[in-house]
């Protein structure tokens, strides 16, 4: 069995001036090539176990393992290099006049060659699709352009492990799904590990597992089939389920016997197409 790319061993941490931890006792261990989406309300510890990962905070117990080396002092800008991270707010990620400067300040402060420089930043402005862009001021994008040169930004360093940190949070539906579209992209091309740490569910639904946090603990952690499938659970912890998954449950209180495999909206209505309109 191979290593995992990201190992937590019993990670507690605590904010100064707080009397409660942040994070109590958190392990946990992802795969390479995984899609973990980390949900939970407000305060349950979410962002702060993201920046754990990426060495930004801290843990006052337990320890982390990126690529199977312990993350400390001497390892923490390996870990950096490893694990990209894309925030809520990509206005606060911008240094660059232009989309093509944001994305080769990163390269340069890693002393990447110019020739292989020019090489990542054509790459990873096609690979988000806004090469047509590349001349523009980031901050006069919309906010899924913004959120895709933030992520552009990260992709050209080639991170083995990319955050997003509630990077979808403050976009439009239309927004939303062209950053998640370019993650699925990038995700297939280059067997990239991904972490969304996220509101929405729906975001989460194209994970391979989900952890549920509250109170700066992991309550649960399985596929998206078997989390939304809480229902309740999840409503009492101020969490939602998809859409689809309650048009699903409401068509089999009718009656309609359906697949148990969880199904987006998508997949949920090509079904009902079939099964029901196309004779």
């Amino acid at each position: 069995m191979s290593q995992p790319i990201i190992a937590l061993n019993n990670i507690s941490f605590q904010y100064p001036n707080n009397e409660t931890d942040a994070l109590q006792g958190v392990s946990l261990e992802i795969k390479k090539g995984e899609w973990i989406a980390i949900i939970g309300p407000n305060g349950s510890g979410k962002s702060t176990l993201a920046k754990i990962i990426n060495g930004l905070l801290v843990p006052y117990e337990g320890q982390v393992h990126i690529n199977g080396e312990l993350l400390n002092e001497e390892t923490v800008w390996d870990a950096r290099r490893a694990v990209g991270m894309v925030f809520q707010n990509p206005d606060n990620q911008f240094v660059g006049a232009t989309v093509e400067d944001d994305i080769a300040f990163g390269l340069e402060n890693n002393g990447i060659p110019r020739e292989e420089m020019l090489t990542r930043i054509e790459d990873a402005l096609e690979q988000v699709r806004i090469s047509n862009f590349r001349e523009h001021e980031p901050a006069r994008l919309s906010g899924g352009q913004k959120q895709r040169v933030a992520l552009a930004s990260v992709i050209a360093l080639r991170p083995d492990v990319v955050i997003l940190d509630e990077a979808t949070a403050m976009l439009d539906p239309l927004g939303r799904r062209e950053v998640i579209a370019a993650i699925r992209e990038l995700k297939k091309e280059f067997n990239l590990t991904v972490i969304s740490i996220t509101h929405d569910i729906d975001e989460a639904s194209y994970a391979d597992r989900i952890f549920v946090m509250n109170q700066g603990k992991i309550m649960n952690r399985d596929t998206p089939a078997n989390i939304f499938a809480l229902g309740d659970d999840l409503v009492t912890m101020g969490l939602d389920v998809p859409f689809a998954q309650k048009l699903k449950q409401a068509l089999i209180q009718r009656g309609v016997e359906l697949p148990d495999t969880y199904l987006n909206e998508e997949a949920l209505f090509e079904w009902l197409i079939k099964s029901y309109l196309i004779k």
